[in-house]
């Protein structure tokens, strides 16, 4: 019976010490061993690896890791309050140092980054109007800004990725005011763009009374050319036409002027019946 305790309490030592004695990595991961408080060595291949029942391993993410900070109060150059949500994207760098400075812990180094980067967000959007800081995704937060955010992160063995902000939520009076804003410049846009088509119609409509008034006056100048020319030729015809037989233009002359004279209703001539206008208008038997 003592012997079965025996060897049970064998194996179930011996299972300790193989516990204590591996561990695995996956992808994405680092390991630090340390042996009381002291590092001893850094894998960074995953897989199963061995290690003393004297040493502790901390697996660390060398992942890109994001952090969200909600609700941060900023205040912009034009006095505008702003609540803010900011995030922070880092990997690790440096695995000593990190377990160094933080312990290893993910936590602690997100916010002691998060710290500096409130700050350096802080600065930028107290300089900056609303506008721009709505327009700008990191919040006018400049290379220099960044370039401090990302030293202090080198401080604790990680590498800055990325800060942005993540969303602006406006007080009702800001909000109030920058849709009242929004709504003027709009109102002014669309005033502009009216006045301009109003311009364009006018000049549109002027050269179209041009263009009409040179249509016209060069069609009234063709008229009348071909009119002059028209009349040139019939003058021509007639003078012809009435040297040939000038008792027959004489004819053609008195019936011209009967129906210019004769042919209105309501007009009364009183003429001489024996003047020369009525000459061909006796009856033959009369000549």
């Amino acid at each position: 019976m003592a012997a079965r305790l025996l060897m049970a309490l064998g194996v179930a030592v011996a299972a300790l010490l193989l516990w204590r004695s591996c561990y695995i990595l996956s992808e994405g991961e680092i390991a630090l061993r340390t042996r009381f408080g002291l590092i001893e060595a850094a894998q960074y291949s995953p897989g199963l690896h061995l290690k003393s029942p004297l040493e502790e391993v901390h697996i660390l993410d060398r992942r890109i890791l994001t952090r969200a900070y909600p609700g941060e109060s900023f205040l912009t150059r034009d006095q505008k309050a702003l609540s803010v949500d900011f995030y922070v994207k880092w990997q690790l760098l440096d695995a000593v140092r990190f377990f160094q400075v933080t312990g290893g812990d993910e936590e602690m180094a997100g916010l002691r980054l998060a710290d500096v980067a409130r700050d350096r967000l802080k600065s930028a959007v107290a300089g900056q109007p609303l506008t721009r800081v709505i327009a700008d995704p990191r919040g006018t937060l400049g290379e220099a800004g960044f370039n401090d955010i990302s030293a202090a992160a080198r401080e604790l063995g990680i590498q800055l990725v990325d800060v942005q902000l993540q969303r602006i939520d406006l007080t009702d009076d800001v909000a109030t005011a920058v849709y009242q804003r929004m709504q003027q410049s709009q109102i002014a846009q669309a005033q502009q763009q009216r006045a301009s088509g109003v311009a364009d119609a006018e000049k549109i409509r002027a050269d179209a009374e041009r263009k009409r008034a040179e249509i016209l006056a060069d069609a009234t100048r063709q008229a009348q050319r071909i009119r002059g020319e028209a009349d040139v030729r019939a003058g021509a015809a007639y003078a012809k036409a009435y040297a040939r037989n000038p008792e027959f233009a004489a004819f053609y002359r008195s019936m011209q002027a009967y129906r210019n004279t004769l042919g209105r209703d309501g007009d009364i001539l009183v003429i001489a019946p024996d003047g020369e206008f009525f000459k061909y208008l006796h009856s033959a038997s009369g000549r």
